[in-house]
């Protein structure tokens, strides 16, 4: 299917463009990330520029780790022209922290495993420490 360059396009077209299914943009539109865009004669969609380019902020946002609540945030920041370079930075270091935890918490998992993995023998007798292991009652909420 040749990309057309022009405006407006088809739904089709903006997922080709953007490198997003039909339906995740049908989603972004109910969810209200992504306006509803025009319909032709025939109920078509019918995309302009702005859809291709707040699409491909969400998607990049998405690519990033933001949550569907932090993207609405961001997009009505833009949306109402009501933010500073500041406020952006102070969301964006807001969502550098979460990622962080959430390093932390997978570095947690990753070495509970491998103790886990490290007390099995490997062999093919019916018993595993793995298995005995998953069975006991978490010590710390925050451990794995």
């Amino acid at each position: 299917m040749k990309i057309p360059e022009f405006f407006p396009i088809g739904i089709g077209a903006l997922s080709a463009r953007t490198d997003c299914k039909i339906e995740t943009i049908r989603y972004y539109e109910r969810q209200g990330l992504l306006p509803d865009p025009p319909r032709s004669a025939g109920g078509h969609r019918l995309y302009k520029e702005d859809h291709l380019k707040r699409l491909t902020f969400i998607r990049r946002c998405r690519k990033l780790g933001f949550t569907m609540a932090q993207i609405r945030q961001l997009l009505g920041l833009v949306d109402e022209h009501q933010y500073s370079c500041q406020d952006i930075k102070v969301l964006t270091m807001d969502h550098v922290e979460e990622i962080r935890e959430k390093i932390d918490h997978l570095k947690r998992l990753e070495q509970a495993l491998l103790q886990m993995a490290a007390e099995c023998s490997g062999d093919s007798i019916p018993s595993c420490p793995v298995i005995d292991a998953l069975y006991q009652p978490l010590e710390d909420s925050r451990r794995a």
